[in-house]
């Protein structure tokens, strides 16, 4: 969790009306036209890498100027220019640097290719390569004035860079999307460092809309040149992993092999493919499930700490999606000529209630400590009965529920059931999730709101919050959510290892403390780890270790859905997981000991786990 706060143009970087004012505008770069022109199997096009001022917000909000990829004679774009061409083609570039620095140059090459292989470019000097296309798949192109790798670029020159696409020769290019990451921050001083999370050179609201029928195939290419990983979510359906790669090689899985997520992760240099059909109509979502990348803290136009950070602003109680910033694009899914809506309301249906609470001042004496409450009985819990993690929910596959969310927090919330098939007027996010004239409003203090539905897929799952997810998750609005087939459920040979924030601190909490109690297992039996990632702001490394031995485990399930028979392999027990994301497996102790299951940062921020006694 991170708290900002307002940074005065003077000691921000270089922002429109401070200086630069006759560079020209950024045009954001929405993928839907290649490059250069594309005759006789040869495509020649022309780059630059030239100062543009960028409006991430939007032309009416503030800019910077900073270095951006257009073509020669073209406006500079955000990101580059795409070049997309099919698999055979001839490509020849010239590269143009109207920059003051050196540029450096990767990804104009053949495919696969190397990771080395740049091209230098002088400052006013033109560089020209030739090079076959290479193999189909998704890739880019990116480029450096500061001699950063892909990993550590974020700054100035952190938005050189454009889509590379091969497409299968001989067949129509296929109708789909491409977009491109984009990551900046700027200069640090004594009030921090502005940041900005955006998606085809754009940020929350004003992202690209998108809206489709539901039963059309919907195919969306995605390039993260970042410097850091980004889990993407989709809101209320599964899609198929087509691909996965870098800006140097793409791999393509085989008909019916592709993973499917609801949640897929993209490493800094890395793409993926993704493939779905929509079956609800509503309102969804796709975003970055790090919090921090859609916090409203994200914009040039900085939003200052409140003196209660949690405390309700005017924006997100009149236009609460409004609120938010960052790598988060709107979906819109129409009817189809025969669409099934998901069930909303079933008589009989299970009733379950939640409340929402606080215990006062728990972290560091000046934030509360959150929960989501199950109410036993007849009687709302007492008032400062706040566990953690959040209370767990264990719902039946095809048992409808109605899940009443009661806010007795001072500020609004909101829940979404993280991987559930859900109608969208369940989703969770206020001010958006439903349809036209039937909107989801966001839980105000004092007020309740019922979430209807039918859990059709056993599995693990999560519930939390989707208002200022940087501050009600880290202190506490998440839970697990199982969905469980009662014939084969064994309780007894299931371990739940749940990840989530220790308030501000930087430190994890593992099933709701800091120390996490002892796990127990019984030598030679089997069991099914269930492991949640739900801290909001940090990709973490999961292993599990007999001393310095690393322990091996099967794969079961991936965000709530069962593998397929052959993908269910034996392998170490490595995991790179990032917010939102859910993994079982299958983990039979061999003999008796201590185990520990590491969790750690990914860059080592912060190291946690927790200790497995495995017993006779």
């Amino acid at each position: 969790m991170r708290l900002l706060r307002a940074v005065p143009c003077v000691l921000a970087l270089i922002l429109a009306g401070c200086t630069r004012a006759a560079a020209q505008p950024v045009v954001p770069n929405d993928n839907r036209d290649a490059a250069g022109v594309l005759r006789d199997g040869v495509l020649v096009v022309h780059l630059e890498a030239r100062e543009g001022r960028w409006f991430p917000d939007g032309n009416a909000g503030p800019g910077a100027v900073m270095p951006m990829f257009g073509e020669v004679g073209g406006p500079p774009r955000n990101p580059g220019p795409l070049i997309r061409v099919p698999a055979g083609t001839a490509i020849r570039a010239t590269v143009h640097n109207a920059l003051g620095d050196t540029l450096i140059v990767k990804g104009l090459t053949a495919r696969p290719g190397s990771l080395d292989d740049s091209l230098a470019v002088p400052p006013g000097a033109t560089r020209e390569v030739a090079f076959d296309a290479g193999a189909p798949g998704t890739y880019f192109y990116w480029g450096t004035t500061t001699h950063e790798s892909i990993d550590a670029r974020s700054g100035i020159d952190s938005q050189l860079h454009g889509a590379f696409v091969v497409d299968t020769a001989g067949t129509p290019p296929a109708r789909d999307r491409v977009f491109v990451l984009g990551s900046w921050t700027g200069p640090e001083d004594s009030l921090g460092a502005p940041e900005l999370r955006v998606i085809n050179g754009r940020s929350w609201p004003g992202t690209e809309a998108l809206t489709y029928t539901a039963g059309d195939t919907v195919r969306w290419r995605w390039v993260n040149p970042t410097d850091s990983p980004h889990p993407m979510h989709l809101h209320g359906f599964y899609f198929d992993v087509t691909s996965r790669g870098t800006w140097a090689a793409d791999t393509a899985f085989a008909l019916g092999r592709a993973p499917q997520v609801v949640t897929e992760m993209p490493v800094p240099g890395g793409t993926y493919t993704m493939r779905w059909v929509p079956d609800e109509p509503g309102n969804w979502l796709m975003h970055c499930h790090v919090a921090f990348h859609t916090s409203r803290f994200l914009s040039f136009d900085w939003v200052p700490d409140h003196d209660d950070p949690l405390a309700d602003d005017t924006a997100s109680l009149e236009q609460p999606m409004h609120a938010m910033r960052g790598m988060i694009m709107a979906v819109t899914v129409t009817p189809g000529a025969s669409t099934t809506r998901r069930p909303d309301a079933v008589a009989g249906a299970r009733e379950i209630r939640l409340v929402a609470q606080a215990a006062p001042r728990r972290f560091r004496g000046e934030l509360d400590e959150l929960a989501f409450v199950e109410q036993r009985g007849e009687h709302p819990p007492a008032s400062d009965s706040v566990p953690s993690p959040s209370s767990p929910l264990l719902l039946e596959r095809g048992t409808p529920v109605r899940i009443t969310i009661v806010n007795r927090l001072r500020f609004s919330t909101g829940v979404h059931w993280h991987g559930i098939e859900v109608p969208s007027y369940a989703d969770g996010v206020g001010g958006w999730s439903g349809r036209e004239g039937h909107v989801a409003p966001m839980i105000a203090p004092g007020d309740s709101f019922v979430a209807a539905f039918t859990p059709t897929r056993a599995g693990t799952f999560i519930y939390h919050s989707h208002s200022n997810e940087s501050f009600q998750i880290s202190l506490g609005l998440y839970g697990a959510l199982l969905v469980v087939d009662p014939a084969r459920y064994r309780a007894a040979e299931e371990r739940l290892v749940i990840l989530g924030a220790d308030g501000p601190s930087r430190v994890a909490r593992i099933n709701g403390k800091v120390t996490p109690d002892t796990l127990q297992m019984t030598a030679g039996k089997t069991y099914r780890l269930r492991l949640i990632h739900i801290d909001p702001d940090w990709t973490a490394v999961f292993n599990l270790r007999r001393g310095d031995s690393t322990l091996a485990w099967r794969a079961l399930a991936k965000d709530g859905r069962e593998l397929p028979i052959e993908d269910r392999i034996v392998s170490r027990s490595s995991l790179l997981a990032g917010p939102g994301e859910t993994m079982d497996y299958e983990f039979t102790p061999s003999a008796p000991g201590m185990l520990w299951l590491d969790i750690s940062q990914r860059q080592g921020i912060w190291k946690s786990g927790v200790w497995i006694n495995v017993q006779r």
